[in-house]
C-alpha cells in the first residue's frame, strides 16, 4: 500500500522529493512564493510527472486554502491521508535575529495554521521542519500553543527537537528542529525518534565518518596539499604533515557537473572581492585575511559573523547553508581553493539534491530556494522510518 501525503510551504520541494524517495505518494503541496513553486512544478510536474494538486502564488497562500475545501478536493475522507509535512516560514524564530526580534513577527503564527490542516485532515502523523530558534524560550508561546494544539487533538508529540543534518550522511553541519506527531491509536512505547545517526565524528570510533564538504567540488589538486598544510593544518591541528597529506589524499570528491548545468554559476566578485579571497588562506575565514583586506566593521574587537568571506572547509562537513548562500558576504561560501562563491550547484548538492533537479528564479531566488530546503537525505531517512509504522 503506498502511502499519501501532502506538503505545506512546500518550497522548491525537499520535503516533496524525501517523501517520494522514500515510497510515498505526494497528492498537493501548497506554496506562496512564485519562484520557489516554479521550481517545484517544473521538477515535480512538468519533468517528474506526478499528479500534484499544486497550490502556488496568491492562491498558495495558505491563509486563503481552506483545508476542508482541499481535503474533498483531494477525494479524502478524515483518517485517510497518511501524513502532513511542511516548513513554516522560519525567518521570526531565526537565530540571526537579535534580543526580541521575531517574537511578534506574523509569521510566527503559520506554524498554528499549519495545524489546521492537520484538524481537517486528521493524518496519521506530521512533520514539522524549522531552524533550531523555535525552541527559545521568546517564542514558547507559539510552540506550547502548537502542542497543546495537537495533543487535544488527540496526537502524541513523539519528538520536538534538533536533528543535525551530518549525522545522517549529508554534508553539511545543519541544525534543525523537527516535531513528529503521532495518533494516539497509532502510539507505542517502543517507538523511538529520530533513527540512530548514521554517520559519525572522525574523532570517535565509529564509523562511516560524517561526509566532508569535499565530496561536492572537484578534486583536489595534489598542488594545493602544501599550501593546506602551511595555510591551515600545521598551526590549527594536531595532525603532521604526513598525515594531513594522507586525509586530503583521501576526501572523497564530486563528478562533473551535467552539461549546460543552469545551476554551475557563481556570484561575480568584485576585483577588491577578488583580492580579498586572494588573501584568505585554504580554510580559512575573514579573520585569517591579510590586516589590508580584513573588513573594517570585523577588526580589533568587534567580532561579529566569523565566517563572512570565508572559505568553505574541505575536510569537514560544511556550514549551514542559508538563503544567502550565493553570496561571499553572507557566510563561509567562498569555494575551497578558487577565488569566488561557490556555485548554486555546490550549495545543492550540500543540501543532497541530486544534480537532476534544476531551481529557477534569478540567482537571489535560487539561493534562497536552497537554503530553506528540507536536505531530501535527512527528510528520507526520517520520513521512511515514520512511515514504517504506518503501513
Amino acid at each position: 500500500m503506498t502511502l499519501k501525503a501532502i506538503d505545506l510551504f512546500a518550497g522548491a520541494g525537499g520535503f516533496t522529493l524525501s517523501a517520494i524517495n522514500a515510497g510515498v505518494d505526494v497528492l498537493a503541496a501548497i506554496e506562496f512564493d512564485k519562484a520557489a513553486a516554479n521550481t517545484y512544478k517544473e521538477n515535480f510536474i512538468n519533468v517528474g510527472k506526478r499528479k500534484i494538486d499544486l497550490r502556488a502564488g496568491e492562491e498558495g497562500d495558505i491563509n486563503n486554502v481552506e483545508p476542508s475545501e482541499l481535503r474533498e478536493s483531494l477525494n479524502l475522507k478524515k483518517d485517510e491521508l497518511d501524513l502532513i509535512l511542511g516548513g513554516p516560514p522560519c525567518q521570526g524564530f531565526s537565530s540571526h535575529r537579535i534580543n526580541n526580534a521575531g517574537v511578534n513577527d506574523p509569521r510566527n503564527a503559520l506554524l498554528l495554521r499549519y495545524f489546521e490542516f492537520v484538524n481537517e485532515f486528521s493524518p496519521k502523523a506530521f512533520l514539522v521542519e524549522n531552524v533550531a530558534g523555535l525552541l527559545w524560550n521568546r517564542h514558547k508561546d507559539f510552540l506550547e500553543a502548537f502542542i497543546s494544539l495537537a495533543e487535544g487533538a488527540g496526537y502524541v508529540i513523539k519528538f520536538c527537537n534538533i536533528v543535525n543534518a551530518k549525522d545522517y550522511g549529508v554534508p553539511q553541519n545543519r541544525k534543525r528542529v523537527f516535531i513528529y506527531g503521532l495518533r494516539k491509536d497509532l502510539d507505542s512505547e517502543s517507538i523511538e525518534f529520530p533513527p540512530k545517526p548514521t554517520h559519525f565524528s572522525p574523532n570517535t570510533k565509529d564509523t562511516p565518518n560524517w561526509e566532508t564538504a569535499s565530496s561536492v567540488f572537484e578534486k583536489l589538486p595534489v598542488e594545493l596539499y602544501e599550501r593546506y598544510w602551511d595555510e591551515y593544518f600545521e598551526d590549527k591541528t594536531k595532525l603532521s604533515r604526513e598525515q594531513a597529506f594522507e586525509l586530503l589524499g583521501s576526501l572523497k570528491f564530486g563528478k562533473p557537473f551535467k552539461k549546460d548545468d543552469e545551476c554551475n554559476f557563481h556570484m561575480t566578485p568584485s576585483e577588491m572581492m577578488v583580492e580579498r579571497f586572494v588573501d584568505t588562506p585554504l580554510n580559512g575565514s575573514r579573520e585569517d585575511a591579510g590586516e589590508k583586506h580584513r573588513l573594517k566593521c570585523h577588526s580589533g574587537k568587534h567580532k561579529g559573523h566569523k565566517d563572512v568571506y570565508g572559505r568553505i572547509l574541505i575536510h569537514l562537513p560544511s556550514n549551514t547553508m542559508t538563503t544567502g548562500c550565493n553570496n561571499p558576504s553572507k557566510g563561509r561560501f567562498v569555494h575551497p581553493w578558487l577565488n569566488h562563491g561557490m556555485t548554486l550547484r555546490h550549495a545543492a548538492r550540500l543540501q543532497s539534491f541530486p544534480d537532476s533537479f534544476d531551481f529557477y528564479g534569478s540567482a537571489t531566488e535560487r539561493s534562497r530556494q536552497i537554503g530553506n530546503a528540507v536536505p531530501p537525505l535527512l527528510g528520507k531517512i526520517l520520513i521512511r522510518d515514520i512511515c514504517s509504522r504506518l503501513r
